[in-house]
Formats: C-alpha cells, structure tokens, sequence
C-alpha cells in the first residue's frame, strides 16, 4: 500500500500510537486502558489528519474466517466512526497481532500493513513500522516469527476450535514482557538494536523519522545530525503516543 500526504491542511496532525497490548493483564484493567485509548481517540480525531497504529494493539489476536477474539468493542466501534469520517487510520501488525488478515479492512476500512514503510508527510521522510524483528540480535524471535507468519502454520492453527485456540493463546500472552509488570524496561544505551538498525538504514537512504513501537518504551534518540529514532513506548504504564504538526515530531503522553 502507498500512503503519503504531500502537504498537511493548516491545524492538521498526524498521530502514532503502538503497544496498547489490550487483553492483558486481566479483563477488568485491559477494559479500563481500552476506555482511555477511546478518550485520546476521541480528543486526536478533531485535528487528525491521519492515525496510524504500530501495532500489538491486541496482546493477541487471530481472526478465524467466521471469527474474532471476543472483546475490545469501543476500539473498534470508535475506529470505525473516526473511518466513516473520512480520517484515514493505518494498521502495521506487531508480533503479537500478525495474524490480522481482512477483518480490518473490510469492516473498518483499516489497510493493514505488515512491512515497515518509507513515505513522505509535509515534506519530511519518515520510516514507520512496528520494529520486531529488525536490527542484530534477538535470533529465536527471528524465527518464531517465520513460523508464526508461515501460511501453512496459519492454516493449521485455524483448524483448532476457537476456544482452545485462543485459550492457548490466552496463556501464552499472559507470560509475554508486558504482562510481567515487576520486570520494567531497561535503557540498553548504544546497544539498543533498532537505533542500531536506524543507523543501518540511514547509511543506505535518508529519513528525517524512524519511528518503532515493540520497545515499550518512550525514546527518542539522534541518528547523526538530520534524523531522530523515535519509539512511542506503549500504554500500560506510559500512555505515550507521538504526534507530527508539519514541522515537528513530539511525544506525548495521554492523561499524565
């Protein structure tokens, strides 16, 4: 898909958010951070001209082909007026909602996006995906992902019964780095490997933004002198999202 704006209305904005993670830890606190995403929905929608979501906006999400994971109905009901608007919502999957196939499309008008893209907003470059997978290191995930995203393994898990299937899942998530509040995110430094990949891709071509979700947490970092790494962190302890006015890339944070 090619999504670009070559020069944003006055007032206009482009917002990013990532890692809502909804689902986790338990019903009760997911619905509670699922009312507050509602509430930023509700405020960012009046000046938008685009949102785009980085994914993990689901801690897990499989859609069967007469089925979806129960819950999570005020996102989707406040996506789908913000579409019917006429304000373009943009989904990249994450790792733990890759298997999102045409539910969003079709229902919501959500484009569903599973590579990082390289696009232009008001002039400036920006480089946007979820960031799972990319940079050196973390090579078990690596491969995970090659089979979690295998075409045969997709097949294979949709011919379980839903309610095992998701329960599955369920127990899975619920031993994820999100779900494990006692272990907080650590600032690895020059270490943290997608600055290491911004650099990567800043030698090869130029971007004045390189902005990841998946690291869980706010950062916003310079690739030499003309491009910033910006991570939007994510909402179950930070509530941070990022914001483009034409001229400047922030981050902010919801309700603080």
């Amino acid at each position: 898909m090619t999504f670009r704006i070559d020069q944003l209305a006055p007032g206009k904005k482009v917002y990013f958010a990532s890692d809502f993670h909804l689902g986790v830890p338990d019903a009760a606190t997911s619905k509670a951070r699922e009312l507050k995403i509602v509430r930023w929905l509700d405020e960012v929608k009046h000046d938008a001209a685009a949102i785009l979501l980085l994914g993990d906006i689901f801690d897990f999400w499989f859609e069967y082909r007469h089925t979806i994971p129960k819950g999570f109905i005020r996102l989707q009901g406040k996506l789908a007026e913000i579409t019917d608007s006429g304000i373009p919502v943009l989904f990249f999957t994450g790792n733990h909602d890759m298997w999102m196939f045409d539910y969003f499309p079709t229902e919501l008008n959500i484009p569903v996006l599973r590579e990082p893209i390289s696009t232009t907003i008001n002039g400036h470059t920006f480089y946007i995906g979820h960031g799972d997978g990319l940079g050196p290191g973390d090579h078990t995930y690596k491969i995970i992902k090659k089979v979690f995203a295998n075409k045969a393994c997709q097949w294979a898990f949709a011919r379980i019964h839903p309610n095992l299937g998701i329960g599955i899942a369920n127990m899975w998530s619920r031993r994820s780095r999100i779900s494990n509040v006692e272990k907080d995110e650590a600032f690895l430094g020059e270490d943290e490997w997608l600055l290491q990949y911004c650099r990567e891709v800043e030698t090869e071509k130029h971007h004045d933004y390189y902005i990841f979700g998946h690291r869980h947490l706010p950062l916003d970092l310079p690739i030499g002198d003309r491009s910033r790494y910006v991570n939007l962190g994510e909402w179950v302890n930070f509530c941070s999202y990022g914001v483009y006015d034409g001229t400047n890339l922030t981050l902010k944070h919801f309700e603080a």
